[in-house]
Formats: C-alpha cells, structure tokens, sequence
C-alpha cells in the first residue's frame, strides 16, 4: 500500500512527442532520459526561494525533480523513473516550473514577496 500517495502509471511519450519538447518547453533541453533546464539567478537567496517553489510544484505533483545548485546557478532535471524515461507528467511538470520563472523574470519573488533582495 502506497498510503496517501496514488499510484499513477504514465507511458513513455513517443518519438514525435520527444520531438516537439524543445519548441513547447523553451529553455529545457531533452539529456537522454531527462529533461533538464539551468537558470542563473541574481543571488544565491533568489535561487533558494526558486528551489522552495519548485518543491511546492512538486509535492502537488507527486512529481520530484533531480535539483542541483551550484550558488546562483539551479539546474532542474525531470525524468518518470518508474516509466524508465519522459512522461507527460514530465512536460507538465516543467511547464508548471517555467511559469514560476516567468511569473516574475528570474527576480522571482511574487507570489508571496517573501524575500526582498536589497
């Protein structure tokens, strides 16, 4: 039993839907299974804040991305590891992150103004 979290199967998306990622999710690249997108913020706090936002996403998904942070640089990458490769729980996962970088430019802050950079 999976207790709160329901078990969702997703397909792996085809060769022509594969094909139409980088047009439809501008500033992800496909990196064999995954799709991946790098942001550089001003500051390493506004960077954080990007993180917090993307778990947010995530949780209402129940769709967990590979982050990794490198100071002000965050680098997203989504794959479906129980489908063994891109979902569209993948595309709509990264279309909810795009909209959190282009609610506000990458100042970020909006939602809630909760950081105010100096």
């Amino acid at each position: 039993m999976l207790g709160n979290m329901q078990r969702r199967d997703h397909k792996l998306l085809t060769a022509t839907d594969l094909a139409g990622l980088q047009m439809a999710l501008p500033g992800w690249q496909r990196v064999g299974a995954f799709l991946e997108c790098w942001q550089e913020f001003p500051s390493f706090r506004l960077a954080m804040e990007f993180v917090r936002r993307v778990a947010e996403v995530a949780e209402e998904l129940d769709h967990h991305p590979d982050i990794d942070i490198r100071y002000r640089k965050v680098c997203v990458r989504l794959t479906t590891y129980s489908a063994g490769g891109l979902t569209s729980l993948d595309v709509e996962a990264a279309g909810r992150i795009s909209a959190l970088l282009s609610e506000a430019g990458k100042g970020l802050p909006s939602p809630s103004s909760a950081l105010h950079e100096p």
